[in-house]
């Protein structure tokens, strides 16, 4: 059955007119390839993990295939919801889309795998979500959960790619498996380098599947991409990444998430900020405040902070430790109690060896070359999975 799918499609792209392949020479995500996708959902039940960057140019996903008279049977909502109006671990629960009258499966909170019942009467699954290329980014824990569903299940995976917004360089410690978690499942660096698809690839050929299996994959790649060229995300991913810099920023500032000092979450600019109340070098100041589908409860709420202010300045566009070591001394947070969620930090860091360096006083080049060899093996690791020249 699948392989008379893909049959198909390969035969509608040999038909294709020579001025629609020619215009795979620009930018195009896979969603905006219909050509390539269309034919395969023919006359299928397909379930969607979907969110609000899932777009065809201006549209939604959802409204798209509907209009194609695509049977869409359910949509799986991951963090943050199907629209996107849902804060960061904030309840997503299951309903029913009052668009369209789809059933909502959630997948987010504990219940991370699609129960039997949800997923065996569905011909596809098909993944369309924005990532920013960081590991502790929960979108693509996820898709872990999601291919494992499908494998055990015999149900065939789709994965419009998109392109990733850090995917210029890699960096950062590669996670321990002692330290895995929803918020970091895999052997890759901190900053992986690889687009959704590339990283499923991967997924399945690394054997990383419970008991070694592997999903029927398909992936759609984006068309004229590589990875060196900066990409610009039409729709903000989450709630507290609204623009390119704080998508930037966002590897070196979340792991403040761990620590005692606020990122600005609470303020219209949650990511491109660093406060604390005794700060006291700080040019810039900031009071924290519940922001409704982004930030309920943000850190220091109601409490005037000091600190600075990273929107218009430079540097920071790539995973630094500059922060975090700068921050340990105007925090005033003595040793341990900077790290005021240390597992929560460990977590996102994929090991126990930042911290432990940060508060032994090591510097920024040392803890580097203590990750070197693990990321020049994963570098050689991960490059049978590439589908984009870098």
């Amino acid at each position: 059955m699948v392989f008379i799918r893909k049959l198909f499609s390969l035969v509608s792209l040999w038909l294709l007119p020579a001025a629609a392949l020619l215009a795979d020479s620009a930018l195009r995500v896979g969603a905006e390839q219909p050509q390539k996708y269309l034919p395969l959902l023919q006359d299928s039940r397909v379930g969607l993990i979907v969110n609000q960057t899932s777009r065809v140019g201006g549209q939604h996903l959802i409204d798209y295939l509907r209009q194609r008279e695509v049977d869409i049977a359910r949509i799986f909502a991951l963090e943050h919801g199907i629209r996107g109006d849902v804060e960061n671990g904030g309840q997503v629960d299951d309903g029913v889309d009052t668009a369209t009258g789809v059933p909502i499966v959630s997948l987010y909170g504990g219940n991370h795998k699609p129960a039997p019942e949800a997923v065996r009467d569905l011909d596809w699954l098909l993944f369309d979500i924005q990532d920013v290329g960081v590991r502790f980014y929960t979108y693509i824990s996820s898709l872990h959960y999601l291919m494992q569903a499908c494998a055990d299940y015999g149900v065939p995976l789709m994965v419009l790619d998109r392109p990733n917004p850090n995917g210029d360089y890699v960096d950062g410690p590669v996670l321990r498996k002692e330290f895995r978690s929803f918020v970091g499942m895999h052997p890759i660096p901190l900053v992986h380098g690889l687009t959704v698809g590339e990283l499923a690839r991967m997924i399945n050929g690394e054997g990383w599947l419970d008991g070694g299996a592997r999903c029927d994959l398909t992936v759609i790649p984006v068309a004229g991409y590589h990875k060196q060229m900066r990409y610009s995300l039409p729709v903000r991913p989450s709630p507290n990444l609204p623009n390119d810099r704080a998508i930037r920023l966002y590897p070196s500032l979340a792991l403040f998430e761990g620590t005692a000092v606020s990122i600005g979450r609470g303020t219209p600019y949650p990511f491109q900020v660093i406060g604390h109340p005794a700060d006291r070098s700080g040019e810039f100041s900031f009071t924290p405040v519940p922001v409704p589908g982004a930030s309920e409860n943000p850190k220091h709420r109601g409490r005037l902070l000091r600190g600075d202010d990273l929107r218009n300045s430079g540097g920071g566009d790539r995973f630094t430790l500059a922060y975090l070591i700068d921050w340990q001394r105007r925090s005033g947070e003595s040793g341990e109690a900077f790290f005021s969620r240390a597992a929560f930090f460990d977590k996102l860091a994929g090991t126990d060896a930042l911290r432990i360096a940060l508060l032994e006083g090591k510097s920024e080049e040392a803890i580097r070359r203590s990750w070197q060899a693990e990321l020049q093996q994963y570098i050689k690791r991960r490059s049978p999975y590439l589908l984009y020249p870098e």
